[in-house]
């Protein structure tokens, strides 16, 4: 073992260091309240949530409703700060291997459940054979293969049991996970809720129905007190997170309400804190009455369109090319958005630490040149207005996805398009895209970790949110080898490559890079402005006066 030593913020280390860094650090997740603040009395948060979650079980979340909430519930080996900075969470420590392979947690010896039982290394053991289990069908389970741990692809592809996967408990406080390849950026994944702990014995008592207020034990700041579908999920402080005295808020009630305006209206009645989004129409007016409670900033996320290639004809790369040349991102950003969000041409936003986006050709075009080439597509693949391809495009329910849809349908009726707009509700939707069933479906992917391999991996064969079915040899060799090379400069070229790939291949459309625009009450402090994975922590806010 490499001799410990303090924690330097994963912002200002190479991914190599990571990687061979062996790190001890007494830095905790805390609210940070300026010395002088008045506090008030209650403190009871008030959030909107975009949308009702899914699930709350952390190997089963997909998408920001659920592991926004999940979030606050449970808690990984390790955390984010404000900054998004990697810190200690479930594991006050942990030491790596002289070949990187190897990483040793020693977990805190307060870290508990919130029914008072001690979090144990067997913990995590489950949690992560739970993920990588088919018998489960987690639909992140690609997650657990993207670091190399020992047998997760087998495993996951029912080669191997779960019990062969290379985690282990070496003692209640002791859990070691061995990788095939040392890949760098392991520890900043550890922070999503994949890889968070679960109570064996509270899963295996109620089964599905374990995340129910009145069965769910968790280890997060946080544990669910009421859960009413549609309409209200209620949290309280967990007295017994390892953490629980630096925390301030009591209370925080998450609202799924999936239309902007009318959370719009609610935050003005004072029934919410904080919003889940701005309504676009009416973020200029906001910006002039009330300029200090909208918060934007950058966000490590691409909004786009997928195409199914299982589908005829988009299996034809010049029609993909043809519908995503057609698109006027400028004009989305600039005249329907108007929030600060960049038009996109790789899948890669430019927040993502340590990488720049190369500039594809088809960025280098004016718009003008970009229809013209997408006319020549379409009609060499045997479509215009006198022979129409008829297209159906689905969203999930949304005034801003909608507004976006009726924009893009717009942009291709010059190519002889014509489409059908479909929404669905947030679970229906996520079904819909998982099972296939559809031609061009709007998508948003964040990065669950801060490092290009969180976009790029989707667009790999065997990634499990690859709804479009996209494969390329080429591209997964590229994405394989990134993982092992030792030089984050030879990482860069390779995820440069890819996106030229993905620019040729156009297996998705990008439409624009996210920023995160929401309200906030002057009265919440703590907010964090440089989280560009958007982890809005409950534990790091608090209420004033």
């Amino acid at each position: 073992m490499k001799k410990p030593f303090k924690a330097l913020p994963i912002a200002s280390m190479s991914l190599l260091a990571i990687a061979t860094s062996a790190i001890i650090s007494t830095t905790a997740s805390a609210a940070i309240v300026p010395e002088g603040t008045k506090l008030a009395s209650v403190q009871e948060l008030v959030r909107g949530n975009g949308a009702e979650p899914a699930s709350l079980d952390p190997q089963k979340v997909e998408g920001t409703p659920g592991s926004t909430v999940t979030k606050d519930l449970f808690e990984g080996l390790i955390t984010q700060d404000a900054d998004g900075n990697v810190i200690p969470g479930q594991a006050e420590s942990w030491t790596v291997s002289d070949d990187n392979k190897v990483f040793t947690f020693k977990i805190r010896d307060n870290a508990k459940w919130s029914n008072g039982e001690p979090v144990k290394a067997s913990d995590f053991v489950f949690a992560f054979r739970r993920a990588v289990d088919p018998a489960l069908a987690s639909r992140y389970a690609w997650y657990m293969e993207i670091p190399t741990i020992i047998n997760a692809t087998d495993i996951v592809n029912g080669k191997m049991k779960p019990e062969t996967l290379g985690v282990k408990a070496l003692d209640d406080k002791t859990f070691q996970v061995t990788l095939e390849k040392p890949v760098p950026y392991f520890v900043k994944m550890l922070a999503h809720q994949t890889m968070f702990p679960v109570p064996e014995a509270v899963v295996k008592k109620f089964g599905d129905d374990w995340t129910r207020p009145e069965n769910i034990v968790t280890n997060g700041a946080f544990t669910l007190k009421d859960w009413v579908v549609n309409e209200k999920l209620v949290l309280e402080r967990n007295a017994n997170y390892w953490n629980d005295k630096e925390t301030v808020i009591d209370k925080v009630t998450y609202l799924p309400i999936t239309s902007q305006t009318a959370e719009l209206s609610r935050y003005k009645a004072g029934e919410l804190d904080m919003t889940n989004e701005i309504p676009l129409e009416h973020y200029k007016s906001l910006k002039k009455q009330i300029p200090e409670q909208i918060k934007t900033t950058p966000q490590l996320g691409t909004y786009y369109y997928a195409f199914n290639l299982q589908e005829k004809p988009f299996d034809d790369v010049r029609i993909r090319q043809a519908l995503s040349y057609a698109i006027n991102r400028s004009a989305i950003t600039d005249y329907i958005l108007k929030q600060g969000q960049i038009p996109a041409y790789t899948f890669t936003p430019q927040a993502v630490a340590g990488f720049t986006p190369p500039a594809t050709e088809y960025s280098k075009l004016s718009q003008k040149e970009r229809d013209q080439k997408a006319r020549d597509l379409m009609k060499a693949a045997g479509f215009d207005k006198s022979n129409p391809l008829k297209l159906n495009l689905l969203y999930n329910t949304s005034e801003s996805h909608k507004k976006v849809a009726i924009a893009i349908s717009q942009m291709w009726k010059p190519l002889g398009v014509q489409v059908t707009l479909e929404n669905q509700e947030w679970k229906t939707f996520l079904d819909s895209r998982d099972e296939g069933k559809f031609q061009v479906a709007r998508a948003g992917w964040i990065g669950d970790y801060n490092e290009p391999s969180t976009m790029l991996d989707l667009n790999t064969t065997t990634h499990g949110n690859n709804d479009g079915k996209y494969s390329s040899k080429r591209y997964d060799q590229l994405m394989a080898k990134s993982r092992v090379v030792t030089s984050d400069e030879e990482r860069a070229k390779l995820y440069a490559e890819a996106e030229e790939i993905l620019a040729e291949d156009m297996p998705i459309a990008p439409v624009y890079q996210y920023v995160t625009s929401r309200l906030v009450k002057n009265h919440v402090g703590g907010y964090p402005l440089n989280n560009v994975e958007d982890n809005v922590f409950t534990r790091d806010l608090y209420i004033k006066q």
